[in-house]
């Protein structure tokens, strides 16, 4: 008997709370299991219990569990230790952990209502207005009424004052309403009645219909339907009523009646993949394939993890097919995680076939009914095997045996806001850790810490996959130099003139072009000819992006927008310009320069919609675009057998971010991009318009030369003191003004001397210092890999944290572990 709970609750602070176990749930075991709670004065939680015990806490009195929500546990056991690694890994609470971990769908939420007082009674002579009147008139014949319902009563927007007037009157009380969001989807039918389903009463029922055409009439469409449907003879599942289309909705009703058929209702799954699939066929694997796949078994057996190192075209995701069929049929759960949305429909289409409705996807563009379903799917052992972005690590695996992160180098694996600022990567180690799995991160361009960790450090196996598939040849890369052109004047606007030649070229060869631009909108900015006055945000101290379409200018980082100016807001010219292309402006520009060329974009602006990637990459298929202009969303893993020609429009721009990373990021782009083309039976070509062709990572790619590239990089890392020979950590302060985000940092790092010393670097504004009207300042931790408790300085930060946030408890403390 336990009379005691520790709650973690979704809540962005505190781990654990404490609640009563109410008299009847304490001899249950409730770890694990959804239970109400009221925290605070007023809001009500779903919480997870975590522990039961019979210690009541010292610092505070506690309330009791207001209700226990499943019968059987929601988060299981591996989850729970799972979210507890993680939020010591990342210095967070647990509480924040938990609000990635639950669907929405099963986060109950509460809403304020209002019923009477009853102690109120017409005999205390209390004044009421006539509103007041009519509130309470409407109380008496319910129970309550929601605050949305009460602003309909009174039809008033505002009614604190009218709530406030009567809690002081003493005639209601607020209090919190609780819903449940999610709700299955269900879809009412109507079926054959049973008792006509041998073939002796189906023939006497339709002799008896012959009397009545239209009843007929109806009767036979339906039959058709539930044959095309079924494909088994005497097999009524039931149908919808739409589908029975131009029938006499009379005679439909009288045969429901006299019980011909009987209205049924069906849950229907919203996230069902397909019926149609043949799980006795598998990819034929090519030798060097085969031989992959043994090399990845093999190294398996004695590590934990793996890098898969195959060049772009070269068959990993049949590799993954055969090692994921592998693991179901050893009867336990499978996990690939892919970096992007865009990804998953291609992948997907190419997975159906192999495991069809027993296969799961899981990502953003999920509303929140389809996250749940997925979710209850997973927990109820439905879906064995989940496609998804970096949430789907949290569902609730109970006997994982494999995880395959694709495209392990990508960035978008990591979150940065809000808390848990996690890595996918990192955390899928951890988890297959919990489960024993095996973890196999597969990558064209393998970031510089997994590369150092499999062939240097060996600590993972290591596998190369050299060799397109097919015998595809990689497609040659020549760079163009734009300042040589531009002083020929062969330029024509963004593009070299041999590369409108190639689209053109292509075009009439019925083949298709990638071009790639990393920055969205028509251009970075637009600016003042003559006085350089050039327009920033108004919260943010970034400058305003020109978008045509919409003709306004936005912030890529607040969302604030405003109307193009007509003249300049400092001097008042009327000349102005655009400075810098983004993807919008290449898509304007091509579009003048080739007319026929079918074009489209795919970036933020283009995929906002849930079903927006599926619709440009299956166009794109379908071969009716003939050129694809997008940022860093179309270098990740797509698969076009048509594309023989990519353009880097602007290789400049991503070499020359300010970040250690830049070397690094610009190799795996412009390689990744690059991979897109010569797929199919043309060789590829690949144009990089730069002004420096000379720097030596062109030649690098050029040459597809991974290796040297690596050991150039791996030395500068070293020297400078970046991972992975260290760890990092970074800590923002946000404030409203720039004393006090300067004055909260030095406070921190102060806390952190006596431990940390001289590894603590900063404090210093980032190169954006404002956003959303808050004053940003960074500390950078140093932390070496060996010899230091990095357990005992992660438990130091939180302490910190929590030390200095009681101090400034308006500035906003962000702490990342390793930032990307």
């Amino acid at each position: 008997m336990f009379t005691y709970a520790d709650i973690i609750l979704p809540v962005f602070f505190g781990n654990t709370y404490t609640y009563k176990v109410p008299l009847e749930w304490q001899n249950t075991n409730l770890i694990g299991i959804r239970v109400l709670v009221q925290f605070g004065a007023k809001k009500v939680y779903t919480g997870i219990v975590k522990n039961m015990h019979n210690n009541a806490p010292e610092a505070y009195s506690t309330k009791d569990i207001i209700e226990v929500l499943d019968v059987f546990p929601f988060v299981n056991n591996l989850q729970l230790e799972f979210i507890e690694r993680i939020s010591t890994y990342y210095i967070c609470n647990q509480g924040d952990v938990l609000n990635i971990t639950l669907p929405s769908g099963f986060k109950l939420s509460s809403e304020s209502i209002i019923q009477i007082n009853p102690s109120f009674t017409e005999d205390l002579n209390i004044e009421l207005n006539e509103i007041e009147c009519q509130v309470i008139d409407e109380l008496r014949l319910k129970e309550h009424i929601l605050i949305s319902d009460l602003q309909k009563l009174i039809n008033q927007k505002s009614t604190h004052k009218l709530i406030a007037s009567l809690i002081d009157k003493r005639a209601i009380l607020l209090l919190e309403h609780v819903k449940d969001k999610y709700t299955p989807l269900v879809v009412k039918k109507i079926k054959l009645n049973d008792e006509f389903s041998s073939n002796e009463a189906l023939s006497g029922l339709m002799n008896s219909l012959s009397k009545t055409p239209l009843q007929q009439d109806v009767f036979m469409k339906y039959l058709h339907i539930e044959r095309q449907n079924t494909k088994q003879a005497n097999t009524f599942k039931g149908i919808s009523k739409k589908e029975l289309e131009n029938v006499s909705p009379s005679s439909l009703k009288t045969l429901i009646k006299n019980k011909v058929f009987v209205e049924v209702e069906e849950v229907i799954s919203r996230v069902a993949v397909s019926d149609d699939y043949r799980p006795e066929f598998y990819p034929t694997l090519s030798p060097i394939q085969t031989d992959a796949l043994q090399s990845i078994n093999n190294q398996l057996l004695q590590k934990d993890a793996l890098l898969f190192h195959g060049i772009t075209g070269s068959g990993k995701t049949e590799i993954y097919i055969s090692l994921i069929k592998q693991t179901l049929e050893a009867g336990n759960q499978a996990l690939l995680l892919l970096p992007e949305i865009a990804l998953t429909t291609q992948i997907v289409n190419r997975l159906t076939p192999y495991f069809g409705n027993s296969m799961a996807i899981y990502h953003s563009k999920f509303s929140d009914h389809e996250r749940a379903e997925v979710y209850e799917g997973v927990l109820k052992g439905k879906f064995n095997f989940v496609v998804g972005v970096r949430s789907s690590i949290f569902l609730p695996f109970e006997n994982l045996g494999l995880i395959i992160i694709d495209e392990e180098h990508e960035s978008s694996y990591k979150q940065n806001d809000p808390s848990p600022r996690y890595h996918a990567r990192e955390t899928a180690l951890m988890l297959a850790q919990l489960h024993k799995a095996k973890v196999v991160l597969g990558s064209a361009t393998p970031s510089i810490e997994s590369y150092y960790l499999a062939t240097v450090a060996k600590r993972w196996g290591y596998v190369f996959l050299n060799q397109r598939f097919g015998n595809a040849e990689l497609p040659e890369i020549f760079t163009i130099n734009t300042a040589e052109e531009t002083r020929n004047k062969t330029m024509k606007g963004e593009f070299a003139s041999v590369v409108l030649e190639k689209l053109q070229a292509v075009k009439d060869a019925k083949q298709q072009s990638i071009l790639f631009q990393n920055r969205r909108g028509y251009s970075p900015c637009i600016q003042c000819d003559d006085c350089q006055w050039i327009p920033y945000c108004k919260s943010c101290d970034v400058r305003l992006t020109y978008h045509l379409g919409a003709q306004e200018m936005r912030c890529h980082y607040c969302g604030y927008h405003e109307k193009v100016s007509k003249n300049c807001q400092t001097c008042g010219s009327p000349r102005l310009r655009t400075i810098g292309t983004g993807t919008q402006k290449v898509e304007d520009e091509l579009s003048i320069h080739l007319p026929d060329l079918r074009l489209k974009r795919m970036d933020l602006d283009t995929t906002r919609s849930k079903n927006a990637y599926q619709q440009i990459i299956q166009a794109f298929e379908d071969q009716e675009i003939d050129v694809l202009i997008g940022t860093q969303m179309i270098t990740k893993g797509l698969d076009f057998e048509n594309v023989s020609y990519v353009l880097v429009i602007d290789a400049d721009h991503l070499l020359h971010f300010p970040d250690f990373r830049a070397q690094e990021r610009t190799f795996q782009l412009i390689t990744q991009v690059s991979g897109r083309a010569g797929r199919g039976n043309e060789k590829g070509l690949v144009h990089i318009q730069t002004k420096e062709p000379q720097r030596q990572i062109f030649k690098h790619i050029i040459n597809y030369d991974y290796t040297t590239f690596f050991e150039e990089e791996i030395k500068e890392r070293e020297l400078f003191s970046y991972p992975p020979f260290v760890r990092l950590i970074k800590i923002t302060f946000k404030a409203n003004s720039r004393e006090t985000s300067i004055k909260v940092a030095n406070l921190f790092k102060e806390a952190l001397s006596s431990s940390l010393g001289n590894r603590v670097l900063g404090p210093e504004a980032p190169g954006i210092e404002r956003v959303r009207d808050m004053y940003l300042q960074n500390l950078m931790i140093k932390l070496d890999r060996t010899g230091m408790n990095i357990a005992a300085i992660k438990e130091h930060i939180r302490t910190a944290n929590i030390k200095v946030n009681q101090i400034y408890p308006r500035v906003q403390i962000h702490i990342d572990v390793d930032p990307a």
